[in-house]
């Protein structure tokens, strides 16, 4: 039986501990950054200065999407509704790694008041920080 990470099955505690380091980097990546065969899909909540405005979506990429965001929001480009009302500060998000969740989680945000939106941002961001 082959070990992990192309260990040897006999391994001594400090490669278990840097097995469980390596797993834990891993886990942190997955959150950063893009791993090669992983894909990782976001539900995000963006706001504008004044937070008057919610917009929920989906990307599979958040840091170019909040980018197109705030190029959306530059006057006389895009007229989306993000663009339009320069939302693109962002408050919430949740990482999925199946894109069927991620879109039914959306959807499911997108259906709920503003005040129940408010309360889950809350969750993660307490003082609506951006």
């Amino acid at each position: 039986m082959t070990a992990p990470f192309g260990m040897t099955a006999s391994f001594s505690m400090t490669a278990s501990f840097r097995m469980t380091a390596a797993i834990e980097q891993l886990y942190y990546n997955r959150h950063i950054m893009k791993i090669p065969g992983h894909h990782s899909y976001y539900i995000y909540i963006v706001t504008n200065k004044n937070k008057t405005v919610l917009y929920t979506g989906v990307t599979n990429d958040l840091r170019r999407r909040l980018w197109e965001h705030e190029q959306n929001s530059i006057p006389f480009r895009s007229p989306s509704f993000a663009g339009k009302y320069n939302a693109y500060f962002l408050i919430y998000y949740e990482c999925f790694g199946f894109i069927q969740n991620a879109i039914a989680r959306e959807k499911e945000i997108k259906g709920w008041r503003r005040s129940k939106k408010e309360d889950l941002i809350k969750t993660m961001n307490p003082e609506c920080v951006f």
